[in-house]
């Protein structure tokens, strides 16, 4: 897998190195309590919620286990109220066409 980001040797940088490249990102927006860890959690998150498969995710972020990957994966209130929704009309939709085969 290549680096996404390069140094001007054409090396891939250091994690401590990103680490305070996106602390500085984030100062100079005044995002405050944001780190590289948060970012990170938020995109995969965010990857997550387009319905990519978990192991897809996980080669992407360089994790070598789906466990790792789904620590990072955050839940919300709105994302089980969607669940619970989508439940609800595929029950529906099953009750109806096993009652019209009736």
């Amino acid at each position: 897998m290549h680096p996404l980001f390069l140094t001007q040797q054409r090396s891939s940088f250091s994690a401590n190195t990103i680490c305070l490249l996106f602390l500085n990102i984030y100062s100079d927006f005044e995002l405050k309590g944001a780190s590289s860890h948060s970012g990170r959690r938020t995109f995969i998150t965010k990857f997550a919620n387009t319905g990519i498969n978990v192991r897809l995710l996980a080669a992407f972020a360089g994790h070598q286990h789906i466990s790792t990957t789904q620590r990072h994966i955050d839940v919300n209130d709105a994302q089980l109220a969607k669940a619970v929704e989508a439940y609800i009309v595929n029950s529906s939709a099953v009750i109806s066409t096993s009652l019209s085969l009736d």
